[in-house]
């Protein structure tokens, strides 16, 4: 291992010894108590299997077959999550086949920044997160089931389904991926009419066919997002099928795919000999191959917030110092948009996971010592999936890259270094995406330009009173303040400012999209304006010096004269009511920031 993978690791499980000690006794308990049906009252287990086909209802009378529960974020509104419409038939029909049952446990929402974003319901978005895990444990809650499948893709949705899978750690737990659309037009001929439309040198008309070339077919945006991050680790962690990430809906594989893994459900319960409960699945190695993974590949930055709260969630304690640490040593060997211009599939074509997780084994990045839901060793993810007849096997991944423009091999990084950093200073701690910034657009030292509203420094950049160096600060868009929306609408408007050869940077204590791209954008800074954080006291014209390079985010003024300002003052609800502003109002106040992974669960 790489003695600062190693390091991390230790410094990890010590940090973690208590609250570890304490999820893995309780999930203990909870194992202990077998099949939970089997403790249920006679109303009760009549409720729970009364609208069952009669031999059914006798197997579960008779607790000795599996009954494998279904948590479903299906809606056919959303490309990602339409794909999962038949998911739960082709699993009753492949647990049947296994002499099992299966009930839809419950389903849970669906939500997508792509369409909220720069809108009020984007306010709702990471908060819909701790939606998704309650909702997911209320279908957990009836313990009729034996092990659970998780049908579940984009942002907030496979980090809530997870914080409640290791809730319920007592149980098998599968995620089912459903796999990107088909590539359309290139993310560079996508970026290109943004940007024009954001000049006003294309029409709405020309913008909604660029955009509907790119986004064209069920199944998830082909960028390298957070959606496609979220599969990236969840199949790192050993939680879905080696080589089933990045499979295209129609592709007869992703059907095998997916009854492959509910069959498995059936043989890895506690009435078996084969007992696999996601407790012991995941622990402080998983995380850091995780982390290890997003690294690798520049992924989301929305993740220095969600893999803090999910691992939070199995009795393990991370901060953005280990992310920090970790980056240092971990090269980047991937170049997916926004980082590249290949997309998702091209990645997959060119390797993919197995030919990924074989270089950082390689590099003695990854543990290989972890326990999967394939059995033991993480050696079962360098193989990829082949159909056999209407089976499915694996074979060993690819030795050499087909395309190393896109994914390279240890020896040969696009960088030594991961394409996310940590930066500190008098601002607090903020993290940046670099994967897709320039070697000449890392360190941006300039005037700050104050917002408190995303829209007020779009109507400035469209007006031209930015033609300038500036660091735009937007504030007031932290956890506590607004929800925590993602600020990606800001992306080709700062873009076209670069592109007009000034020095260009975003500071914000909100978030960007996991296709952030080329503009250096400080984001998730904490302590957030409403929280006291320094960003509330910068005022337009304050020198303000971004440095990637050092990891440094510093306003140029004195200590005195910080202390002797006032905090600024928004008023969050007589400008506007947003949907979520008001809805969610009380809930905010409770939520911790950032760097705690901005979850309202399992805190002090």
């Amino acid at each position: 291992m790489n003695p600062i993978v190693e390091q991390v690791t230790q410094a990890i499980i010590e940090r973690s010894k208590d609250l570890r000690a304490q999820y893995l006794a309780d999930m203990k308990q909870a194992e202990l108590k077998g099949p939970h049906r089997g403790a249920l009252s006679c109303g009760n287990l009549a409720h729970g299997f009364a609208a069952c086909q009669p031999q059914d209802k006798q197997k579960l009378k008779l607790m000795d077959e599996a009954n494998i529960g279904i948590v479903s974020s299906y809606n056919d509104m959303l490309s990602a999550h339409k794909p999962y419409e038949n998911y739960p038939d082709i699993i009753r029909k492949a647990i049947a086949e296994m002499g099992s049952i299966t009930q839809f446990a419950g389903g849970v929402p669906a939500m997508c920044d792509g369409v909220t974003q720069g809108l009020e319901g984007m306010e709702l978005s990471l908060f819909s997160r701790d939606n998704i895990a309650q909702g997911a444990a209320i279908a957990l809650s009836h313990n009729m089931f034996d092990a659970a499948l998780f049908l579940g893709i984009c942002d907030k949705i496979v980090p809530g389904l997870l914080i409640a899978a290791l809730r319920f750690g007592h149980l098998p737990c599968f995620f089912v991926p459903a796999g990107p659309m088909p590539s359309g037009i290139t993310n560079a001929q996508k970026a290109a009419v943004r940007q024009r439309f954001a000049k006003g040198e294309a029409t709405r008309d020309e913008l909604l066919e660029a955009e509907s070339a790119s986004y064209h077919s069920a199944g998830t945006c082909t960028f390298y997002g957070t959606a496609n991050s979220n599969q990236l680790l969840v199949e790192m962690m050993g939680l879905q099928l080696p080589g089933s990430s990045f499979v295209n809906p129609e592709d007869p594989m992703r059907e095998a795919l997916t009854r492959h893994v509910a069959q498995l459900a059936t043989k890895t319960t506690a009435l078996g000999k084969d007992y696999r409960p996601i407790y012991k699945v995941i622990d402080e190695r998983s995380i850091v191959n995780a982390i290890v993974g997003l690294l690798a590949t520049g992924g989301s930055t929305n993740h220095t917030m969600h893999i803090v709260a999910f691992a939070r969630a199995a009795g393990i304690l991370i901060n953005w110092q280990d992310f920090s640490e970790l980056s240092k040593v971990v090269p980047l060997l991937t170049r997916i948009y926004p980082n590249g211009q290949a997309d998702i599939n091209h990645f997959q074509a060119a390797g993919g996971m197995a030919f990924l997780t074989k270089q950082l084994l390689k590099g003695g990045l990854l543990h290989e010592d972890v326990n999967t839901i394939m059995g033991h060793g993480l050696t079962h993810y360098t193989k990829e999936p082949f159909m056999d007849g209407d089976n499915v096997v694996w074979r060993d991944g690819i030795e050499a890259s087909l395309d190393e423009e896109v994914v390279r091999p240890i020896e040969n990084p696009f960088s030594q270094e991961g394409g996310l950093s940590l930066l500190k200073g008098n601002l607090g701690r903020a993290v940046i995406k670099v994967s897709a910034v320039k070697e000449e657009n890392r360190i941006i030292e300039a005037p700050a330009a104050v917002f408190h509203d995303q829209n007020d420094l779009v109507e400035a950049i469209r007006s031209g009173e930015l033609k300038r160096d500036c660091v735009a600060v937007v504030r007031f868009q932290g956890p506590k303040a607004l929800g925590m929306p993602e600020l990606h609408k800001l992306t080709p408007y700062l873009g076209n400012l670069q592109d007009q050869g000034y020095k260009v940077a975003l500071v914000t204590d909100g978030r960007m999209s996991g296709a952030s791209g080329k503009v250096p954008a400080a984001i998730h800074l904490t302590p957030e304006a409403l929280a006291g954080g320094v960003i509330g006291k910068i005022q337009t014209g304050d020198l303000v010096r971004l440095d990637a390079i050092e990891g440094t985010l510093t306003v140029l003024i004195s200590d005195d004269e910080l202390g002797q300002r006032e905090q600024a003052q928004c008023d969050l609800t007589a400008s506007h009511q947003g949907m979520g502003r008001e809805l969610f109002a009380s809930y905010r106040m409770l939520v911790n920031g950032a760097e705690q992974g901005a979850c309202s669960l399992f805190h002090d």
